[in-house]
This record gives structure tokens, C-alpha cells and sequence, in this order.
């Protein structure tokens, strides 16, 4: 029995793709990580980053959590500060989708807006939006999470990694994932690597901005990923492919899902699902390919991927 809010993180169901998935292609596998209590995998890493920075006394009662962030980690810091006691003060920018900066206020949360060029994620508004919270964790009794290099949220996706193993019965040929911080895809890597070094581990990036892959940065539409530059926490170790998926064929992936397999996701979960997909044909029909529905498309109402004309 769940007796707290922060214990209804994880456990979240795994389901299969009927109708998007091409014949002769693996079976798919998607995460409905939108169970989560704010409609995102974030609660994972969130929770992970406070409760280390609690246990090694980084984080005291009464201080303030400052962060970065496109507004998904933003929102399941919201929500683990508001659980805790902490305020929080985060740094967003008009590149992202309104709902979310409205979710994270709702939460209690303060919030310091950067400017983008044209409403698109791009290096420069990156950087701007880190040093802007770096300028505020110079204020006392400040904790800054600094997702992009706190390793710390990579553990938080241990558990994923768990539950898609032990939801497939270790039945899984492939994992696919979009890349942000990395440390989803590094977090759940390492324990599939661990259980079966044959799993391949798939990161998806904007093709836009296919840094990983080794092409130049540049703006995109999908939200949470595609820093414009290689994110300090990814690991290629771990990593056996990089996969570049467009922002309008993501988008439309998104729609598709919704209307399609009446499964209501954001843009990077439509970009997994592609990248999912072109990785499933290649390995046919026998093979399992998991990915993640990361959050949740009541997150983008406000944006062009769902809102209908007035």
C-alpha cells in the first residue's frame, strides 16, 4: 500500500504497440513512465538527486533547490520539494511548452525565464539558462541540482532498468531511449549491460542537432533533449548506436500514438517510438525492443504537436 506521494514513483506499466508498428517489424515494447505522479520519468531522477544531496548533507531543512530545466525535471522537483518542505527556484525558458511552466508553479515553484531565438531549444539557450541558475545557487543556503552533471540522477533510473528486465522476463533484444542529461538512457543501460551484455542500447537525438552521431548542433522542437552539445553525463561505453529522428516526424509519431494506439505521449516519446521502430525492422520479427513513453501529452496541450485551430 502506497502511504506517501513520493512512493507512487515507478512500478509503471509496460504495454505493446499494435497499430504503428510496420509488418516483419520486432515486437515494441513502450514504458508508460506518464504513470508517474507528475506524468514523467523525471520523478525518478528528481527523487534520486534530492535524497543523495539529503543523506550527504548538501541539502539542509530550509534551504532552496535551484535548477535549469526544459520543465519536466523541473516539475518532479516541484513536486519532491513540495513533499520535503524545500522551496524551489527554477530557471525555464519560452522554448518550452506553457503547461509545463504552469505545472511547476502550480507546485509552489519560483520561476526566472530565459529567452530563446524563436521559440526553439538551441546550445546558446542551454548555456544562458545554466548560468543564470548558477548565478542564483551563489545565494545562501542554495542547493543546486545541476542535472547535466549530477551524476547522482543516474541511479534514479536503476529501478527502470530493473522493471524492464523483470516486465520482459529478460526477454529483450534492444533498448531506445532519447537523450537529454543522458542519464536515463546510462541508468538503464547499466543494469541490462549488467543482466545481458547482448541487450543493445539505442540513443535517439534530434537530427537537427546530431551531436551525438557527429554532426553540428541546431535548433529543435523536441523538448528535454538535444542539448547541442555532447551532455557530460553520456557514456558511449554503454551506448551501441545512435539513432537521429526529425522534430516533425516526431511530432507526428506523437499524434499517430494517440490517435492510433490511444497512447497520449509527448514529442520525444513519438522520436523513441521511430528510432524504436527503424531498430525493430532490422531485427525482425522474433526480436522484443523496449522504449519509453517518457511523459505525458497533457504536458504539450498548449503547443503545436496537439493543439487543435481556434
Amino acid at each position: 500500500m502506497t502511504h506517501h506521494i513520493l512512493d507512487a514513483i515507478g512500478n509503471t506499466s509496460l504495454v505493446q504497440l499494435q497499430r504503428v508498428v510496420p509488418p516483419g517489424c520486432a515486437r515494441i515494447l513502450v514504458k508508460l513512465e506518464w504513470e508517474n505522479p507528475t506524468g514523467s520519468m523525471k520523478d525518478r531522477s528528481a527523487q534520486a538527486m534530492i535524497a543523495r544531496a539529503e543523506r550527504d548533507g548538501r541539502l539542509k531543512p530550509g534551504d532552496t533547490v535551484v535548477e535549469y530545466t526544459g520543465g519536466s525535471t523541473g516539475t518532479s522537483l516541484a513536486l519532491i520539494c513540495c513533499a520535503k518542505g524545500y522551496r524551489l527556484h527554477i530557471v525555464t525558458s519560452d522554448a518550452f511548452s506553457r503547461d509545463k511552466r504552469d505545472q511547476m508553479a502550480a507546485y509552489g515553484a519560483e520561476l526566472t525565464l530565459v529567452q530563446s531565438e524563436g521559440g526553439r531549444t538551441t546550445k546558446k539557450l542551454i548555456l544562458d539558462m545554466i548560468a543564470a541558475a548558477e548565478a542564483i545557487s551563489r545565494r545562501p543556503r542554495t542547493y543546486w541540482t545541476d542535472q547535466l552533471n549530477n551524476a547522482d540522477s543516474v541511479a534514479g533510473y536503476h529501478a527502470l532498468g530493473e522493471e524492464v528486465w523483470a516486465q520482459t522476463g529478460g526477454r529483450l533484444d534492444a533498448f531506445v531511449q532519447s537523450v537529454g542529461t543522458a542519464a536515463s538512457s546510462r541508468g538503464v543501460a547499466q543494469v541490462l549491460k549488467r543482466r545481458d551484455p547482448s541487450v543493445k542500447v539505442v540513443a535517439v537525438e534530434p537530427a537537427e542537432s546530431a551531436v551525438l552521431g557527429g554532426g553540428p548542433p541546431g535548433p529543435h522542437k523536441i523538448e528535454g533533449v538535444g542539448i547541442g552539445y555532447t551532455p557530460p553525463l553520456w557514456d558511449p561505453g554503454v551506448v551501441d548506436e545512435v539513432v537521429a529522428v526529425g522534430t516533425e516526424e516526431a511530432k507526428a509519431m506523437a499524434r499517430r500514438l494517440a490517435r492510433e494506439e490511444a497512447l497520449f505521449a509527448g514529442t520525444s516519446s513519438g522520436a523513441n517510438v521511430i528510432a524504436a521502430i527503424r531498430v525493430g525492422e532490422r531485427l525482425g520479427p522474433e526480436a522484443t525492443v523496449v522504449t519509453l513513453m517518457v511523459d505525458s501529452g497533457l504536458k504539450y496541450l498548449g503547443t503545436d504537436v496537439f493543439k487543435t485551430p481556434a
